[in-house]
C-alpha cells in the first residue's frame, strides 16, 4: 500500500502539468454517473466532510486543474480497492469537472 502511494505522489504532479480539461474529451459520462452512485462516492463523503458531502469538491489548493482532479479519482480507486479501470476513472472525473470543477480544456 505504501508503495501505491509513493507512486501515486510521484504520478499526480506528472499528470497534472499540461493536461487541461481535454483529457476527458471522450469520456464515457453516462458511466461516470453510474460508477459514482454503484461505489456510493456521495456517501462516502459526506461521511468524510458532513452535511450534503460537497464541501470535499476544490478543497483549498488541492485540486486546481482537470489532470489532478483525474488523479484524486484514481488515489480514491487505490485506497478504497475498487479496481477502476483507466477509462472508468476519466468517466468519473469528467462527471465531477461538469457537475464540480469546470475545468476548461
Amino acid at each position: 500500500m505504501r508503495h501505491h502511494l509513493l507512486a501515486l505522489a510521484f504520478t499526480l504532479p506528472a499528470l497534472a502539468h499540461g493536461q487541461g480539461a481535454a483529457i476527458f474529451k471522450d469520456a464515457d459520462l453516462a458511466l461516470g454517473e453510474k460508477l459514482l452512485a454503484e461505489h456510493q462516492c456521495a456517501q462516502c463523503h459526506t461521511r468524510q466532510v458532513g452535511g450534503d458531502g460537497s464541501a470535499i469538491y476544490r478543497p483549498t489548493g488541492r485540486i486546481n486543474n482537470a489532470g489532478l482532479l483525474r488523479g484524486m479519482v484514481e488515489n480514491c480507486s487505490t485506497r478504497l480497492n475498487l479496481q477502476l479501470f483507466p477509462e472508468e476513472v476519466t468517466a468519473i472525473a469528467a462527471v465531477l469537472n461538469r457537475d464540480h470543477y469546470r475545468f476548461k480544456p
